[in-house]
């Protein structure tokens, strides 16, 4: 499970383990960036997810990620019953004191009781699993149900936890997703923008928020490699890179484009990605008879995501709600400008006319303006946006330096 890279650093006898929901994901390929970044660092990782063992995935980095992780549900009920079971016998007390904690995090919760009951049953089995594969801490990646889960551990004798908020479930229903227990029983918390860690510190009083630390997302050197020297096509291509979803905006994207038809503007766009709003995207294209000038190709890999973005002129992301989307980062360190909106973290990252354009989140005509003044631009003037990007990502976002300050946090605890 994990092994670390002996010899070549200092932490190679630190162990964590992670726990995520899904693992691996195709839209969660900054989860596995970071934790090969945390073992290219020595640290020994133990992955945990609730699903994802039976996932048709495109990527052999993810097969190889499946692979190395335990999944909780796997065994359905009769695994969590019996590691229910198991440690009612071995921490009664213990026991019974987590599941005043679960009624507490039932109240005013989105999900009835039951479902925390679930989640008490599978911190059971983490921890069963940790007692055969002990680890100094547990990390959880996104504020929801998996912290639930690694806090529970905690509370029935588990190692100490932290987690990872992205947004914007989370900073959508902070009560409902009780953020500040979880924030406060924590050991430390991540944030992977400075608007992010804004939002955590209103979910706590002061005394709590210098555990909250901003740890950005990350690329790794090899996604960097010949970007470079990509040839940068004159073509009036646009790519949109995301699950098809409400908060990423596509649809205003279709209705922006309807606007650049109308003008008589020439352009293709690609809407790379799929998800639960791929047939309303796809009507409302057929109806504006679009169908000439969108392309949805559905999930696609890593590399074709890559392909997509360099046959580009631009990335756009228009989206209404955000944490800071990896995507972002991969198109700028392709030298792609991109245009997105001045919502989250993005505005941390994108500075408008340098690297990119933002425009205000749900305004039409001004995507539609700032999507013409792409097509219309000189090759020179993108390629210009495109390097001054490239140079940002660097600076900010290169994931062993991120996942080097996880260590130090995981260094801190243990």
């Amino acid at each position: 499970m994990g092994s670390a890279h002996e010899g070549q650093y200092p932490c190679k006898d630190m162990r964590v383990a992670y726990f995520i929901n899904q693992y691996p994901k195709v839209s969660h390929s900054f989860i596995r960036r970071e934790i090969l970044a945390l073992e290219r660092q020595g640290v020994e990782v133990v992955r945990f997810a609730l699903r994802g063992w039976g996932d048709q995935l495109v990527d052999a980095e993810d097969q190889d990620e499946q692979a190395k992780t335990f999944y909780v549900l796997r065994r359905g009920w009769s695994g969590l019953i019996g590691a229910l079971l198991g440690q009612m016998v071995r921490t009664p007390v213990a026991l019974v004191r987590a599941l005043s904690l679960v009624w507490r995090m039932s109240r005013g919760s989105s999900r009835p009781l039951p479902f925390h009951l679930a989640y008490l049953a599978e911190a059971c089995w983490v921890l069963a699993r940790l007692r055969t594969h002990p680890v100094h801490h547990v990390h959880a990646h996104f504020g929801t149900n998996s912290t639930e889960v690694v806090m529970l551990a905690r509370a029935i004798g588990g190692p100490p936890y932290s987690f990872t908020v992205h947004g914007p479930e989370e900073f959508d229903q902070p009560a409902a997703l009780h953020l500040r227990d979880k924030i406060e029983s924590a050991a430390f918390v991540v944030a992977i923008s400075s608007y992010g860690r804004s939002q955590l510190y209103r979910c706590v009083s002061h005394e709590h928020w210098d555990k909250i630390h901003v740890v950005h997302c990350g690329l790794d050197k090899g996604f960097h490699k010949g970007a470079e020297t990509a040839l940068f096509l004159d073509t009036p291509r646009l790519v949109c890179v995301g699950r098809l979803c409400e908060q990423k905006g596509q649809l205003l994207l279709v209705q922006a484009a309807r606007m650049l038809k109308e003008r008589g503007a020439s352009f293709e766009l690609v809407l790379a990605g799929d998800g639960e709003m791929r047939s309303e995207v796809e009507q409302m294209a057929i109806q504006f008879g679009l169908k000439q000038w969108v392309r949805i190709t559905g999930w696609i890999s890593s590399q074709q995501v890559r392909e997509e973005l360099q046959a580009a002129r631009a990335m756009v992301l228009p989206s209404f709600a955000e944490g800071l989307p990896v995507v972002i980062m991969e198109a700028m360190a392709l030298g792609r400008p991109v245009v997105s909106t001045m919502v989250a973290g993005i505005p941390e990252l994108v500075r408008h006319g340098v690297d990119g354009w933002l425009i205000p989140a749900g305004d039409v005509d001004a995507l539609a303006e700032v999507l013409a003044e792409v097509l219309e631009s000189d090759v020179s003037r993108l390629q210009e946006m495109g390097r001054a990007g490239r140079q940002r990502v660097h600076v900010r976002h290169d994931i062993d330096v991120e996942a080097a300050k996880l260590v130090q946090l995981f260094r801190g605890v243990a």
